[in-house]
């Protein structure tokens, strides 16, 4: 996304939330079973089924003919218990205002909009306009938004939104989920279905194997919790993946930017020393000077001068970043910290 910290490096398909597709026979099998299962069910609903009310993901599948896009990430709720879940896990309130990214049939969206104030939901897939008005067409606060979610521009959203709940999809999802920490100084909740990898680096403690930018980037701001597993069977398709519900609470606003570029920076080579990786970003003439400031700095916020990104506490690259800049002689960068961190 541009200009934003999910600018991350990437670190392979679970970093960002891809999940693996599968080019083996069986996946081949196992897919083409669900798609047939998943065909039948809608022929059953648009039959007259047995009598039993149909799931509203099933029902509108059916009536509006939509099929989910593998290549937009589409994994539809199909199971209506999970909304009250991630409803008492949200702990919505009357007057929020809630985002939604990735409204899907709009299932999550009308359970939303029956309990919030106002509801902003985006939505990149047109063919899904019909069905998602549908759903939203009885809450006069709620607003549709189609567009990229890693493009488009939450901050102009208008009520901001005060929540963010969603079922994202697996390839935006952790860029979502940090652009709108960056970027939505009004919002101090999340709950968000991911890929279970992906929130469990999100919620990753520094000097673990999963812990990385993402974790330090959103822990800046944010108690991460994985909340709960979900069940794949949830989904329609069903993925190949696991999930599980990720839950963030703001204890701070959004950090300064030369805090996240540090952080951005230090992940580019995490195998590297954090002093060697930052100082690569630098013009060549210029890193032994960069590198040597850094490890100044370092020494300063009592870290080891070898120290790897991976082992520094997303608090500590505050610090870090703070040193830097009184080295550099960047007053505004240092007073901005310390705002920051006295808010």
């Amino acid at each position: 996304m541009s200009g934003t910290d999910a600018d991350a490096p990437p670190a392979g398909p679970d970093e960002d939330g891809t999940p693996g597709s599968g080019t083996s026979a069986d996946a081949a099998a196992e897919r083409e079973a669900r798609e047939a299962a998943e065909r039948a069910a809608v022929a059953d609903v648009l039959a007259g089924g047995s009598g039993q009310p149909a799931q509203a993901s099933i029902r509108r599948m059916a009536e509006h003919g939509v099929r989910p896009r593998h290549e937009l990430g589409q994994n539809f709720l199909v199971d209506d218990n999970i909304l009250g879940v991630i409803e008492r896990l949200a702990d919505l309130r009357a007057d929020d205002v809630a985002l939604e990214v990735g409204g899907g049939l709009g299932v999550l969206s009308e359970h939303l909009g029956a309990r919030v104030a106002g509801l902003h939901v985006v939505e990149l897939d047109r063919g899904l306009e019909e069905p998602l008005r549908e759903a939203l067409e009885p809450f006069p606060g709620a607003q549709l938004h189609f567009g990229d979610a890693v493009k488009v521009d939450y901050a102009s959203y208008d009520p901001p939104p005060t929540v963010c709940v969603s079922n994202l999809p697996y390839n935006v999802a952790a860029t979502v989920i940090l652009r709108t920490v960056a970027e939505l100084p009004t919002c101090d909740r999340w709950v968000a279905m991911v890929q279970k990898e992906v929130g469990e680096r999100f919620a990753a403690p520094p000097g673990t194997k999963a812990y990385g930018a993402p974790s330090a980037l959103a822990q800046l701001s944010c108690d991460v919790k994985v909340l709960r597993a979900v069940s794949r069977r949830i989904f329609s398709p069903v993925p190949n993946v696991d999930s599980v519900l990720l839950g963030l609470r703001r204890v701070r606003p959004p950090a300064p930017r030369p805090v996240r570029d540090l952080i951005n920076a230090a992940f580019l080579h995490r195998r590297k020393v954090l002093a060697k990786s930052v100082s690569l970003g630098m013009p060549r003439d210029a890193q032994n000077a960069r590198r040597d400031a850094i490890k100044l700095a370092l020494e300063q916020v009592g870290l080891p001068l070898d120290v790897r990104a991976e082992r520094v506490p997303a608090l500590a690259f505050a610090d870090l970043t703070r040193a830097i800049a009184a080295t550099d002689g960047d007053d505004a960068t240092v007073a901005a910290i310390d705002t920051w961190r006295s808010a």
